[in-house]
């Protein structure tokens, strides 16, 4: 049979075939009138949408939880924590105090936010710092570097974007993007030249940019030199036939800059060499001062290169403080520096297991120091140390690694034994004592923080728990943060048994909390749940409880660690029948009350 393959006409092509038939038909009397489509406004089913509920910021924390929680991750920088944490918890807490009695707000001319700039040589934990606050407070948070921008109307970026890249970042809600976060990196790169004629676009340009997004204006989403911007409002337009004017307010967002400001010492020390000038003044070297950035004033940042208005909108200032090696070594120790949790996940991606040694990590830390650019020289110490390792063993049949003093010293000395001799007894003792030192340390830092952790997670941190999170973290390349999210899962879910238990089989049963343990210990080594755990569970004392309840009449049992081991042995111990307690002799009648 013969199939028809018509070409279904395109409403232009059938409105001209009809135009000729009907010219053929009637002459020019009769002509086909093509209808102006005017753009109609959206139809409601429902008449008029409600107004929007305005959306209020849920932020609870207090500057103290902040700090501790950045304790966690960053070393040294006391100062500039507790600043940091103070001034962004006291500006979220104030816009939620805003919004709960708006009204009384309302008439309050002006609103000073507390922008922030740090000041700190390269590699100290800036950038860092920034990022796990946004991250633990929830906010859209965007980063972006001064040298890219230029001011508006010249090549480059605009300022603005940052604003819009939150919104963005808030999935398109613009009411929570409007308390977002802007971090700016490279700051000082934007001062101004002092012997540059013309107007300098990309440095003071930016700065009178930026002057009004810190402070408060309103920020445009749609971008006049973007088309594609530009054809969505057409379009938009076409469909509602309204104008939509979709722009953030900066009222609340919090602007956060930082640089390294190489040179801002030597214009401290000529001023405080100035006010030492005069009778009776006690001369000094002002080379001699190491920290000179702490007492930096506002005319220190304007002979730098920036605008007195451009200062002024930064009124919190925080100074980073140098990194020793000691400071470098405390961050190869902490169990949540990301340097050697990715080293071990670079390994792992070869299936073989990493320790490292205590000397080890010292030795890398003595090297990123040399190196004088702070955290940053870690990576490269400890990627110039292990590089051969790393291309060398996974084509080998190692999979333990043990990193020792040894191994940094000598490379290839120690990496031409392991590949002659990948089981040799000598590497497997240095592998299982650095994962004992591993455990030991671990469990060293859980216990001293434990009250922190404890109170952060709400679970009770007992020995036996401290010692489950410390084998959980050396089985498994993680952070202790993600460790104890996990355990508090188990251990919800652990607890939710005892429900099933009394709702399933009638029998009220108590999980001790050695119990609890044990089963989120086996939830860890078979990657299991513990509602997978609860059918072994209804297995081993489903029948034996019901049996004791009938034979004694008991209807609650406390379970245990060696209960949960040995089911048998338990019911059987509940089956005995009581031993008959001795009498107590008869109260004689004579005897006096009182």
């Amino acid at each position: 049979m013969k199939e028809k393959n018509e070409k279904i006409p395109d409403p232009k092509e059938l409105e001209k075939e009809l135009g000729d038939f009907l010219a053929k038909k009637f002459g020019g009397s009769v002509k086909l009138a093509t209808p102006i489509v005017m753009p109609q406004p959206a139809k409601s089913d429902e008449g008029e949408t409600p107004p929007k509920k305005k959306k209020t910021i849920q932020f609870d924390l207090k500057p103290q939880d902040l700090v501790t929680y950045l304790d966690q991750y960053i070393v040294k920088q006391t100062a500039a924590k507790d600043i940091l944490a103070t001034k962004i918890c006291t500006h979220f807490n104030r816009i939620k105090h805003v919004q709960s009695a708006p009204d009384d707000f309302n008439d309050m001319v002006g609103v000073i936010k507390n922008n922030v700039l740090m000041l700190g040589p390269t590699g100290v934990g800036k950038t860092y710092m920034v990022r796990l606050i946004a991250k633990k407070i929830g906010v859209p948070f965007v980063k972006g570097d001064a040298t890219k921008f230029s001011e508006t109307g010249y090549v480059g970026g605009d300022v603005e974007d940052l604003v819009r890249d939150l919104v963005r970042e808030a999935n398109g809600d613009i009411e929570l993007a409007q308390y977002g976060i802007v971090y700016i990196d490279e700051i000082d790169k934007i001062a101004s030249s002092q012997n540059l004629i013309g107007a300098d676009v990309s440095r003071t340009g930016v700065q009178r940019a930026l002057l009004k997004p810190m402070e408060e204006t309103e920020v445009d989403l749609k971008v006049p030199h973007d088309p594609v911007s530009m054809l969505q409002e057409i379009d938009r337009f076409r469909k509602t036939g309204k104008k939509e004017n979709n722009s953030v307010n900066t009222r609340h967002i919090l602007f956060i800059m930082s640089g390294a400001f190489s040179g801002l010492e030597k214009i401290i020390s000529r001023r405080v060499a100035e006010q030492k000038i005069g009778f009776g003044a006690s001369i000094s070297n002002p080379s001699q001062d190491q920290e000179l950035l702490p007492r930096v004033k506002s005319e220190d940042l304007v002979q730098f290169g920036f605008e007195s208005e451009f200062v002024g909108r930064l009124p919190v200032r925080t100074i980073f403080e140098h990194l020793t090696e000691s400071d470098l070594c405390d961050i190869l120790k902490n169990p949540n520096n990301p340097i050697i949790l990715g080293k071990k996940l670079d390994f792992a991606a070869y299936g073989i297991d990493v320790k490292f040694q205590t000397d080890a990590l010292e030795e890398l830390a003595r090297r990123a120091f040399d190196e004088n650019t702070g955290a940053r020289g870690l990576v490269s110490a400890v990627e110039g140390a292990l590089l051969p390792f790393e291309k060398a063993l996974p084509s080998s049949s190692v999979k333990r690694f043990a990193v020792t003093r040894e191994v940094i010293d000598h490379p290839q000395r120690n990496l031409s034994r392991m590949l002659s001799r990948p089981d040799d007894e000598a590497s497997v003792r240095a592998f299982e004592q650095l994962a004992a030192d591993e455990r030991q340390r671990i469990e060293a830092y859980l216990i001293e923080n434990r009250k922190t952790f404890s109170d952060k997670y709400g679970i009770q941190l007992t020995d036996s728990r401290v010692t489950l999170v410390a084998q959980a973290y050396c089985q498994k390349i993680t952070d202790i943060e993600k460790v104890l999210k996990k355990v508090k899962s188990y251990y919800e879910e652990t607890k939710t048994i005892e429900l099933y238990f009394i709702k399933n089989h009638g029998i009220n049963i108590v999980l001790e909390e050695e119990a609890i343990d044990a089963i989120i210990e086996k939830c860890f080594q078979t990657q299991g749940t513990p509602e997978a755990y609860y059918q072994n569970l209804t297995a081993g004392f489903e029948h034996g409880l019901k049996l004791v309840r009938e034979k004694t009449g008991r209807s609650r049992f406390f379970i245990t660690r060696e209960a949960l081991e040995k089911p048998e042995g338990f019911i059987a111990d509940l089956l005995k029948p009581t031993e008959a307690l001795p009498q107590l002799p008869p109260k004689p009648d004579n005897l006096l009350e009182g």
